[in-house]
Order: structure tokens, then sequence, then C-alpha cells
């Protein structure tokens, strides 16, 4: 499923030279320099995600689950439709982890909130009990053509594949 999703996504851009060279550059291209990963958005956000008015992607957890602590700058995100296909991909410009308590939920909520385009009190209500937080601005949205990936389990967030950490002990 993780080499599939990737080369389909490779190929959906493949007319877009921006994004062609940054993948060939930087996921294709052993060792890779960015992580790639699948994410998986519910409506309304989704459509937030795609037309660029949601600008912070946030997931919180109760464990040390991805995302947290494995994504950062200039990764790739594969945009997929909850019980749905791939819609789009992005890049993440800046990552934000937090260990939760109710000072810095609120903190996320005034600094973050309007960006990551929540209007319901039942979303914060939702998040009270959550022990970690992961934001992560994007950019370079990019709707492509649809495409099906085998994805059985539940899982919001999958890792496809993971930067080489010997780049990242020297960049870093």
């Amino acid at each position: 499923m993780k080499q599939f999703a990737l080369e389909q996504g490779r190929r959906a851009v493949a007319d877009d030279k921006q994004w062609a060279e940054y993948l060939d550059e930087n996921l294709f291209r052993p060792p890779p320099a960015v992580s790639a990963h699948l994410g998986v958005f519910v409506e309304p956000f989704l459509g937030y995600v795609l037309d660029g008015t949601k600008t912070i992607e946030s997931r919180f957890s109760l464990n040390q689950c991805d995302p947290f602590g494995s994504v950062s700058k200039g990764d790739i995100v594969l945009v997929k439709e909850a019980a749905g296909p791939v819609v789009g991909l992005c890049r993440v410009s800046t990552v934000w982890s937090y260990v939760l308590d109710p000072e810095s939920l609120n903190q996320i909520r005034s600094l973050f909130g309007s960006a990551m385009r929540v209007e319901s009190e039942s979303f914060w209500a939702e998040r009270t009990d959550a022990a970690f937080a992961t934001l992560m601005q994007i950019d370079h949205v990019t709707r492509i053509q649809p495409f099906t990936i085998e994805k059985k389990d539940r899982r919001g967030w999958v890792v496809l594949r993971r930067r080489s950490k010997q780049l990242m002990l020297w960049e870093e």
C-alpha cells in the first residue's frame, strides 16, 4: 500500500514541474530528505484544506502516535478522503508539537483556531482529554486526479516513507 500510494501520487503530479522536481529530489532520490505521510480527512476539513482556507492541520491523541514526532518541515502529505480516494497533496512548512495541558490547549485554540477552520465548541470539548497535539502549517496544496488505495485500518495518519536520519543529523 505504501509504495503504491507514493507512486500514484508521483504520477498524479507528473505534469506539475515544481511538484515533480520536489518529489524526485527529496523523496525518490535515496536517501530520502523528507518523509511522506498519508493524512485522512473528514468533511468539512477536507474541503477547507483543498480550497486553501485551512492552513493549519492538527492531530490530537491520547498516546504519542504519528504524526507526533514523525512529521517535519518539508514533508509531503497525501490528502485522503475518509472512506474515499486520495484527492490531493501538500507540503508541511512548519510543525508545532505539544504535550497538552489545559493552558496549552487554550493557547492552541487562540493562536491557531481560525487557521484550523474550527468553528464548533464541540471540537475543543472533544479534545480536552488529549495528551498530545501536532500542528502543521501546510502549503502548496494541490488537487490531483483521485486514486484509490487499499487501506483497511482506522488510523487517520500513516507514515509512508521516513526521511533519512543521517541527513537530519547535519541539517538540524
